[in-house]
This record gives C-alpha cells, sequence and structure tokens, in this order.
C-alpha cells in the first residue's frame, strides 16, 4: 500500500499544482486582480488575448482594436458572468456567437462600428439582465427576433445608433424589461414608426428620457420634433394605407379568383359542348331509325 502511495506522489503533485494555478495564469498585457477577473483593458489589443482562464467572471476587454470575435469563444468559458468590449472595432457579429453563455448576466457591445444585429445573436441568454448597445454610429438594423430568447433582460441600451425605424415586435417578447433607452437615433416618424410610437407611450416608464428625450423627423419637412409633440392622432393616415402584405394578398387574391374563373369557364364550355355532342348523336339515331 506505501508502495503504491509514493508511486502516486508525483501525479498527485502535479494534479494539485494544476488545481492551484487554475485561474492564476493571467494573459500577456492583462491584469488579473483576483482568481476571476481578467482586466485587458485599454491595452491596444488587436484581437481576443490567448490563455485566458477557464473559470473566468469578469472579463474585461474595452478600449481596444478587436475586430471581431470568434464564433466558439464563449465556448470553453461556461463561468462567465460579466463582458465588456465597449469601445472596440467590432463590425458584425457572427450568429450564436454570444449565444453559449449560460450564465452571461452583463454583456457590453457600446462604442463599435457594429452595422446590424442579425436574429440568433444571442439565441437564449436567458441570464442576461444588461445588455448595452448604444453609440454604434453605423447600426441601422436590428433583427425582429434578436432579443426573442432574453427573457430576464432588463434593461437595453440603443441610444446613439443609426436607427431610422424598429420593429416593435423587436420590443414585445421581453417580459422582464424596465428600462430602454432609445434616445439619439435620426428616427423617422413615418407609417412603419407608427407601432413602436405606440409602445413607447404606452411604456412611458420604461424610458430614462421620456418621450421628450426622442425626437424624429417628420416626413414632409424633415423637421425634427420630440416625440412628445405627437400623439396617436398624428399617425391617422397610417391606417389607410395598405402595407406590402396587404397588396400581396389582394394581388394573390385576384389571382385566384381569376384562375377559378378560368377553371369555372372552362368546365361550363366542356360540358355544353358535351351536351351539344349528345344532342347532335341522339338526333342521328332517331334519323336512321326513321329510314
Amino acid at each position: 500500500m506505501l508502495l503504491c502511495i509514493n508511486w502516486l506522489k508525483p501525479f498527485l503533485a502535479l494534479l494539485f499544482s494544476t488545481l492551484l494555478k487554475r485561474g492564476q495564469n493571467c494573459p500577456t498585457s492583462c491584469l488579473c486582480p483576483d482568481h476571476h477577473t481578467v482586466d485587458c483593458s485599454g491595452q491596444g489589443l488587436t484581437g481576443v488575448p490567448d490563455s485566458i482562464p477557464l473559470d473566468v467572471r469578469r472579463l474585461l476587454l474595452s478600449n481596444n482594436w478587436i475586430p471581431w470575435i470568434p464564433s466558439d469563444f464563449l465556448v470553453l468559458y461556461t463561468d462567465l458572468v460579466y463582458l465588456d468590449l465597449r469601445n472596440n472595432s467590432l463590425s458584425h457579429l457572427e450568429p450564436g456567437t454570444l449565444s453559449t453563455s449560460s450564465r452571461l448576466v452583463f454583456l457590453d457591445l457600446g462604442n463599435n462600428n457594429l452595422t446590424e444585429i442579425p436574429s440568433g445573436t444571442f439565441g437564449e441568454s436567458r441570464s442576461l439582465i444588461k445588455l448595452r448597445l448604444g453609440d454604434n454610429p453605423y447600426l441601422t438594423m436590428v433583427g425582429r427576433d434578436v432579443f426573442a430568447g432574453l427573457t430576464s433582460l432588463r434593461e437595453l441600451e440603443l441610444e446613439r445608433n443609426g436607427l431610422t425605424g424598429l420593429d416593435v415586435r423587436v420590443l414585445e417578447p421581453l417580459p422582464s424589461l424596465n428600462m430602454v433607452r432609445l434616445e439619439g437615433n435620426p428616427w423617422l416618424c413615418n407609417c412603419h414608426f407608427a407601432k413602436l410610437f405606440v409602445w413607447l407611450t404606452n411604456n412611458q416608464h420604461k424610458l430614462p428620457t421620456g418621450m421628450e428625450g426622442i425626437d424624429c423627423s417628420l416626413p414632409l419637412d424633415g423637421r425634427r420634433v420630440p416625440l412628445s409633440f405627437l400623439s396617436e392622432d398624428s399617425f391617422r393616415q397610417c391606417h389607410r394605407i395598405l402595407t406590402l402584405a396587404d397588396y400581396l394578398i389582394v394581388i394573390f387574391s385576384g389571382i385566384c379568383v381569376s384562375v377559378a374563373a378560368i377553371m369555372a369557364s372552362f368546365f361550363l364550355a366542356s360540358t355544353v359542348h358535351c351536351f351539344q355532342r349528345l344532342s347532335k348523336i341522339s338526333k342521328g339515331d332517331e334519323e336512321e331509325g326513321n329510314d
């Protein structure tokens, strides 16, 4: 028995040393103030650093030049709860990149060069509570279902982007939302904005700056006015305007009616033709019988 223990000592020592150092290996040019925090802020990084401890919980990568995130970046960091990527050079996010971290609570992607947030970007990150997407001046598109799985999200920041419109269905599936920032966008108060205006009116308590802190351009003269100056009556003409879906339904219905009319006409003509032929055959048989 003693012999076995002596034989296992080197392996046990190696295992103990590995476990002891786990979480203490700090990437080059980064600071690790505690075993679960890696701070690589302001280091001029052009990519996500290697050798990040697997048990990291707070990862700070702000104020660098990182242009993209590997699609499998978060697969190994299952304990990550806080990720700060603000003020980098991110221009796009691969769908699913940020959906593999089930414990992520805080995510900051502000002050980047993002142009769109496609559906599937966050997957079903049910633990996410605060999401910062503000100050992306080229961000003009947010996927309709992009936040569908974020059932715990309480704070959403989309301020000072390039959004001229937003599908209200982006905000509707967020049952825990109690704060949303939308100010500083070049909103257009056209008929596409009407449903979002109704949602904002009914959820003014979730807007830190209120309706007066958000303005939009009027479609006629381009003059920008605070939303507090408008009402649902400002969009009443939109109720008389058919949408693209309405036009497609009308066109499809017309095609169906036309096809049905053609088929009915063909069937009627065929029936009449058959009766005429039968009538001629019957008349011919009668004449032969008389002869």
